[in-house]
Order: C-alpha cells, then structure tokens, then sequence
C-alpha cells in the first residue's frame, strides 16, 4: 500500500517505554496486532521523520505546489 492510497483500516496507536529500556509502538485493530520496538536513538529518529512528514503535509494544504518543501521552523533558539 502507498503512502497516497486511501484505506477504511481503523487502528490504535499507542506509543511509550517498555520495562527493558525500548521506546514501543503498538498497533492495534481488528483482527491484528502489531508491536514494534525501537532503541531510543532509533525512536527519535523516527519521532524527526513524523515531525518532518507532518511539516511536509502541512505544507500541501492550502494551495502549496505539490513537491515543493515545507516550511521550516528555526529551531536553534
């Protein structure tokens, strides 16, 4: 599945420290569950590509030309 296509799946994201030291995500729907753990260096890289992705969206409503980049915020104050 694309990132694009559309789907009717409803889920629960659930997301927080496992007992053993690991960021968890959890997914959870009908007929499915799906826990993945991740090393905190890996989990906020992942946290930065969400930021990024959620950016990215933003910019894509309100007219913005698709492909072209977000704005970015200045973040080094």
């Amino acid at each position: 599945m694309g990132m694009n296509k559309e789907s009717d799946v409803e889920a629960t994201l659930s997301v927080g420290p496992t007992s053993i030291g690991m960021v968890r995500i959890y997914v959870e729907g009908e007929g499915f569950e799906i826990p993945m753990d991740f090393d905190p260096d890996e989990a906020l890289e992942i946290a930065e590509e969400i930021r990024a992705a959620a950016e990215r969206a933003r910019g894509t409503r309100g007219g913005a030309k698709r492909g072209s980049p977000a704005p970015r915020r200045d973040r080094s104050r």
